[in-house]
């Protein structure tokens, strides 16, 4: 893996951005407002004490949520940042003014507690570099104090020789009684193979008697050879709860190698097997795993070559998991009855949270089943993504469907589909009422013009929280985007980009010219249309 070239990540901010998080924070702690006239106004002093303390914890938890999601670009990290800061900050208005003697205490003791970086090893935050026998001595220094209480390492972005992994080796031997965590992501990029095998074995073995809750060796090639190479530390996992292996290039014999070496994983709640070339036959592998799962709550397998036979194994092993809240398996080659095939087990998922479903060749008949049955399940359902399906307006009315019973729904995504205005104008209407909490609307690329576009943008206008509405790549009018301007004309901020739009649409000619004028005609007939509760 070439070790230079890095793609802009959001995620670690500046030291400038996090000191002026603080700044902010500690200014709204100190302003009068309803809580604190109830709860009572912080000094300056405690205030700027206590906003210290709130950007450190939400520092440390974002950190820890960045390090699972390591092709990402920072961006959730980001928004978990803000969020934790955001919350920690209520609470301390809500707790008010504090004696000296409970201020040393901190502002929320255990999650201060639970984020103590004494635990936490961490050296990927450094330069991307290859280490030597000599760095490695001096880096790692600390793992060999006596008493030292590390119970989480993270070794991801710099790349290991074998000199450097024989300094490593015994250091990570002696703390075999204490290690929970281990994050061994992108530790060999730009080795030969033979090298970065023979790594991945010393840390392999050196690890073997850890009994591990979190691992993760994503982001290193490992493809069969890699996977058997860390033989010694997989086969003496019976306890993992989070596992990750994406960008690994897992192919049908490194799946079939894992689900061989990996001795239990009753108590498995995270699996993420993104971009890999796992295809049908290692999907039948992954799916062995899958149903020996029972406690999994979040699936991963977007991005795998799966067809059909792989996509209908992997959705009857998510059968045994009914547990799950995350499911994305988005790009891949699913087809109707691998949707189908899904859908048969998505009724046992009540307290699925989010489903990315993108990408997968569903067509109408997949997403008409898939919509039917999430409509009566997963009740606080708040993610829904259905990019690039084929879908038309035909299985709209299904969608709406599902849609109006999610209330609590923050993120719709239908974009590339060819749902065109009936559809548009359904998925509106099943918006209208309710649906607060809705953040994100992404209807672009559908073929809608004047009329959908229009309906869409009344749907979301006002809903309390909302983001962004995304009607790019479209053929909407001049006239039509600038009614859709119109309605967001005191939050132009919320409508994104129309850049990629068409007026004419690829389909212009003289009879669509004419049916231009008759939008509003469609909009009345469908207006009204009830979207009925199957039995």
């Amino acid at each position: 893996m070439d070790s230079a070239g890095f793609s802009m990540k959001l995620w670690p901010p500046s030291l400038s951005t996090r000191l002026m998080l603080v700044e902010k924070m500690t200014k709204n702690l100190i302003t009068p407002s309803i809580l604190s006239r109830k709860y009572g106004l912080l000094s300056k002093e405690e205030a700027e004490e206590d906003a210290k303390q709130i950007e450190a914890v939400a520092f440390a938890s974002a950190n820890q949520h960045f390090d699972k999601e390591p092709d990402g670009d920072g961006s959730s990290a980001v928004q978990l940042y803000a969020k934790e800061s955001s919350r920690l900050m209520l609470e301390v208005i809500k707790r008010g003014p504090q004696t000296k003697e409970e201020s040393a205490e901190g502002v929320i003791p255990e999650k201060v507690k639970a984020s103590d970086e004494t635990t936490v090893f961490d050296i990927s935050k450094g330069r991307r570099d290859f280490i030597n026998a000599e760095e490695a001595d001096e880096l790692l220094k600390p793992l060999s104090e006596p008493g030292n209480n590390y119970k989480r390492i993270c070794f991801s972005n710099r790349s290991f020789g074998v000199d450097a992994a024989k300094i490593a080796g015994p250091i990570l031997s002696s703390l075999k009684d204490q290690l929970t965590e281990v994050d061994l992501s992108d530790f060999i990029a730009g080795r030969p193979e033979e090298e970065a095998l023979e790594v991945m074995e010393i840390f392999s073995s050196a690890l073997g008697a850890c009994d591990l809750r979190y691992l993760n060796l994503s982001n290193n090639a490992l493809g069969e050879k890699g996977v058997r190479a860390f033989g010694a530390l997989l086969k003496s996992q019976r306890n993992l709860e989070e596992l990750y292996l994406m960008n690994d290039g897992i192919s049908e014999e490194a799946a079939q190698a894992v689900c061989e070496l990996i001795p239990s994983t009753d108590k498995l709640c995270i699996l993420h097997f993104h971009n890999n070339m796992t295809g049908d036959e290692g999907a039948l592998a992954i799916s062995e795993l899958v149903k020996h799962s029972p406690a999994l709550e979040d699936f991963r397998c977007s991005s795998t070559r799966v067809g059909s036979e792989g996509g209908i194994a992997l959705s009857q092993a998510l059968g045994e998991c009914r547990n799950l809240k995350k499911l994305d398996l988005r790009d891949n080659m699913f087809g109707v009855e691998a949707g189908i095939a899904l859908s048969k087990v998505l009724s046992i998922f009540s307290d699925l949270t989010e489903i990315y479903l993108s990408y997968l060749n569903l067509e109408d008949e997949g997403s008409i089943a898939l919509a039917n049955v999430l409509k009566g399940s997963a009740p606080s359902l708040e993610v829904l993504e259905m990019d690039g399906n084929d879908i038309t307006a035909k299985a709209a009315p299904a969608l709406a469907a599902c849609i109006a019973a999610k209330q609590f729904l923050t993120k719709l995504r239908l974009a590339e589909n060819e749902l065109k205005d009936e559809g548009a104008i359904l998925i509106a209407k099943a918006l209208e009422d309710g649906h607060g909490q809705l953040t994100e609307l992404d209807m672009s690329t559908n073929a809608i013009r004047r009329a959908g576009a229009r309906c869409l943008a009344q749907a979301v206008v006002s809903k309390p929280g909302f983001k962004v509405l995304n009607i790019n790549g479209n053929f909407i009018s001049d006239e039509g985007i600038d009614e859709v301007k119109d309605i967001f004309k005191n939050s132009l901020n919320v409508l994104g980009p129309l850049d990629e739009n068409d007026p004419e649409g690829e389909d212009y000619d003289e009879e669509a010219d004419e049916e231009a004028d008759n939008e509003y005609e469609l909009e009345t007939r469908l207006k009204d249309l009830d979207i009925k509760q199957e039995e």
